[in-house]
C-alpha cells in the first residue's frame, strides 16, 4: 500500500534529525521538498541519494497530481525547508488529497519551531494559540491581534526580520506592553532568545536579522468580583427607593460584574 510520509526536518542544526526520519528518507522512492537546495544539504550530510522534486507554495497545485500519481508506484516523503510540513509551510493540500484517495499518511515527528520557542519562552505552556505568519500589512495585523486580544492563551507567531519592528509596534499598540519572548535563529549558530516586555524588544531589535518566532503573554486574568459592603449598600438604597428586584439586580450586575444569582441572594437578605 503506498504511503505519504510527512517528515519533520531540522529547523537549524542538522544533528536534530531523528534516525527514523533518516531511514524513511532513504527508503522512499521520491522526496517532495519545499526547498530542494535546503533539503540537499540534509541529504548530503547523511549520504542519502533519494531523488527530489520541488513542492512549494508557487507550484503546489501543478505538482499535486504528479505526486499523487507517483504514489501509485512507491512511497513519497514530504518535507518542508525546516520543521513539520503543513505548519505554515506547503503540505496541507497534498495531505488532504492523499487521505481522500485512501493513501496512508504517516507522520514522522521531529523538530518544530513552534514548540521549541514556546518551551524556552518562560511563558505559560499549558494553553496557546498559533497564528502562523502575521499579516504583512499593519491593518491586517491589528485586526488579527484585536480578535484574540482577550484570550488568556499564550500567543505564538512567526515574523520576518524586515517586518519585525512594525509588528512589535502593532503588538504594543493593540495588546499592550505584555511579556514577550522573541526567538531568533533557533538551534543555529546565532540563536538568541530575548525575554522582556514588548517595549523592551522594540528597543533591542533595531536591526533584526534571521528568522523570528514571537511568543507573547496572554491577557491577564481579571480578579473575580466580590460582593463588597459598598455594593450591598447600593442594593439597600435601591430597595429603599422602591426599585424592583429584577431591575436593581440587572443594573448592579452590569456595573459590578457579579452574577445576577449572587446579587439576587443579597437582595433577598436585604428584603427580610
Amino acid at each position: 500500500m503506498p504511503t505519504l510520509y510527512v517528515v519533520a526536518t531540522p529547523i537549524g542544526n542538522l544533528e536534530d534529525v531523528s534516525q527514523r526520519a533518516l531511514n524513511i528518507l532513504r527508503q522512499v522512492k521520491l522526496i517532495a521538498a519545499e526547498d530542494t537546495r535546503q533539503t540537499k544539504r540534509l541529504l548530503n550530510a547523511y549520504d542519502i541519494k533519494t531523488p527530489l522534486t520541488s513542492y512549494h507554495e508557487h507550484n503546489k497545485w501543478a505538482k499535486l497530481e504528479y505526486i499523487l500519481n507517483f504514489l501509485g508506484d512507491g512511497d513519497v516523503a514530504l518535507v518542508s525547508s525546516a520543521g513539520m510540513p503543513g505548519m505554515s509551510d506547503p503540505g496541507y493540500e497534498l495531505i488532504v488529497a492523499a487521505s481522500q484517495r485512501g493513501i496512508a499518511v504517516v507522520p514522522i515527528p521531529g523538530p518544530s519551531v513552534i514548540v521549541t520557542a514556546l518551551v524556552v519562552s518562560a511563558l505559560p505552556t499549558d494553553r496557546f494559540i498559533y497564528l502562523g505568519f502575521l499579516p504583512r500589512k499593519s491593518s491586517g495585523r491589528r485586526r488579527l491581534l484585536e480578535a484574540i486580544a482577550g484570550g488568556k492563551e499564550t500567543i505564538i507567531a512567526l515574523e520576518s526580520p524586515h517586518r519585525l519592528p512594525a509588528a512589535l509596534n502593532d503588538i504594543l499598540s493593540v495588546l499592550g506592553d505584555r511579556r514577550v519572548a522573541v526567538c531568533r535563529e533557533l538551534t543555529k549558530i546565532y540563536e538568541e532568545v530575548f525575554r522582556g516586555r514588548v517595549s523592551q524588544a522594540i528597543e533591542h531589535f533595531t536591526q533584526p536579522r534571521g528568522e523570528f518566532t514571537l511568543v507573547i503573554e496572554g491577557a491577564a486574568k481579571k480578579d473575580k468580583p466580590q460582593l463588597t459592603p459598598e455594593i450591598e449598600q447600593q442594593l439597600r438604597n435601591m430597595h429603599q427607593s422602591g426599585l424592583a428586584a429584577k431591575e436593581a439586580v440587572a443594573k448592579m450586575a452590569e456595573k459590578s460584574g457579579l452574577s445576577k444569582r449572587e446579587l439576587y441572594r443579597a437582595w433577598l437578605e436585604i428584603a427580610k
